[in-house]
């Protein structure tokens, strides 16, 4: 287990080499071909006291705290809560650097993908579940399913690296349990020897995953139908495969059909309890999408996702109240300075 687990850490720094020559070479230049500017959200006014403040206190200043800097500054509150907001948002990426993990993730996606579903169309227990258990656990390791395993456990390292660097959204929880919990099963997995069932999790939780992000990169660009369209795709893709094939598929064969042919083990309890977190993984984030989608069906458009990193204001708050010391931000490109950065849409989910 443990070389596994070691393997999976020096294989997803290669990841993250070949996610920055990417970056670099193809997804940058993409973008800026799409016209894709790397203006991030409006900088906020510099303000000695409100830096130290934000730097030093906190960056969500409560009403108490809100009202005194208010007289110190001689500042309505809503300026100083609009600074705050600016200057959260001023330390959040750019669109063109979310287009180009985007486009990694979406290459990454579709060459695993690719990979898995050629792979498994020559295996027998793709068309016959119960070849998982044949013989287990003597069952060969083959080149090809190790590449497979190693690749993936590399990824998910990445994106438990990579969560601590990106920018905190509301369900940083419940990623950093997912990645946890798939990186227990591929590592569990694997020495166990539950490979065969393994490669059918692993590729049928990749099976959507190409569509988000491609999805995401219309978004950025701006090709709304088209990032609309990706999204019901996407959306159809992801509750079938997590809500419907996923049970009655996979579960059925480590549950039921596994306790048949081998009988129960110690690591069978396990490996089925980890299964059925990331089942329950799966019925929350469908329910965000179904949310989304019900937003979408009301407003003609995909509505802007709940766990958008991103604050926003009306137009209201936007607006110079008139009065005191006025509070001035430039805007580019029509959107605030964000060139598309406030995202409309479902697009800016994560699986």
């Amino acid at each position: 287990m443990e070389q596994a687990v070691v393997h999976g850490i020096s294989k997803s720094w290669t990841r993250l080499c070949d996610y920055f020559h990417f970056q670099r070479f193809v997804a940058k230049p993409c973008a800026i071909a799409l016209n894709i500017q790397a203006n991030g959200p409006q900088i906020a006014q510099p303000n000695a006291i409100l830096e130290k403040v934000f730097t030093a206190i906190t960056k969500h200043p409560d009403e108490k705290r809100l009202e005194g800097l208010s007289k110190q500054l001689d500042w309505d509150v809503r300026s100083i809560q609009r600074w705050f907001r600016q200057r959260r948002n001023q330390e959040k990426p750019s669109t063109l650097k979310r287009f180009c993990e985007s486009m990694w993730k979406f290459s990454y996606g579709l060459y695993i993908f690719t990979y898995g579903i050629r792979f498994l169309k020559k295996t027998p227990w793709l068309w016959n579940t119960k070849h998982c258990w044949y013989n287990y656990p003597y069952q060969p390791l083959t080149p090809d399913l190790h590449y497979y395993y190693i690749l993936e456990l590399s990824f998910y390292w990445s994106l438990m690296f990579s969560q601590f660097t990106d920018i905190k959204r509301k369900d940083f929880a419940v990623m950093f349990l997912h990645h946890l919990v798939a990186i227990l099963l591929i590592t569990f997995s694997y020495v166990n020897n539950m490979a065969r069932v393994g490669t059918l999790i692993l590729c049928l939780h990749d099976s959507a995953d190409a569509l988000l992000e491609a999805a995401k990169m219309a978004n950025y660009a701006k090709f709304q139908k088209i990032c609309d369209l990706l999204f019901v795709m996407f959306a159809m893709v992801f509750i079938t495969t997590r809500l419907g094939v996923f049970p009655l598929w996979v579960l059925n064969t480590t549950l039921f059909e596994s306790w048949e042919i081998v009988g129960p083990y110690p690591s069978w309890w396990v490996f089925n309890l980890l299964l059925l977190v990331i089942q329950g993984l799966n019925c929350f984030w469908s329910y965000l999408i179904v949310k989304i989608a019900c937003k979408a069906i009301s407003k003609g458009k995909v509505s802007k996702d709940d766990r958008s990193d991103i604050e926003s204001s009306s137009d209201e708050e936007d607006s110079e109240p008139p009065g005191k010391n006025p509070h001035t931000a430039t805007t580019t490109n029509g959107t605030s300075g964000t060139n598309g950065y406030l995202l409309t849409g479902a697009c800016a989910m994560d699986d």
